[in-house]
């Protein structure tokens, strides 16, 4: 069974862009989301997924993810999704002989930087950059399904 082992922390320094590549536009919605699972659809220039989460158990959960064409993945944020669409700028960045990625939220979430590391096993050593801040994989407010819907001040308090 596909996991995913994922650890997510608040970016408190800009030291990270230059190490980074030129990044990537994601919109992303759910079709639906709770304590269970989720469902979530995202597109972006270089294709499109259907994503299936278990709910969080930890830093581990399950993860089903399926290529679907970009006009689907339109039509299911358009007409499907129960949410507002998340906008964001995803960013690869080296570091520690891993790959971070780096999100810039756009939209009611402009403001908030996450970076998210994922692991090959839980209990996995993290060489922590320096611009990262705060770990927040345990706080529900920042999961994406949740992200779309909060006002941007309480997250990133």
């Amino acid at each position: 069974m596909p996991v995913e082992i994922e650890r997510k922390f608040l970016v408190v320094s800009d030291a990270w862009r230059r190490m980074t590549d030129a990044g990537r536009f994601l919109r992303q919605a759910y079709v639906t989301h709770d304590a269970h699972a989720s469902v979530r659809v995202r597109l972006s220039d270089d294709g499109a997924w259907l994503t299936l989460k278990s709910g969080r158990a930890g830093i581990v959960r399950d993860e089903f993810e399926y290529a679907i064409s970009p006009v689907d993945a339109e039509e299911i944020l358009e007409r499907l999704c129960a949410g507002p669409v998340i906008e964001k700028m995803r960013y690869r960045v080296p570091h520690g002989g891993k790959i971070w990625e780096v999100d810039v939220f756009a939209g009611l979430a402009e403001g908030l930087i996450l970076a998210e590391i994922e692991l090959d096993a839980a209990d996995e050593m993290v060489d922590l950059p320096d611009w990262v801040g705060r770990e927040v994989t345990d706080d529900p407010r920042y999961r994406n399904s949740a992200i779309g819907l909060m006002q941007p001040i309480a997250l990133r308090a």
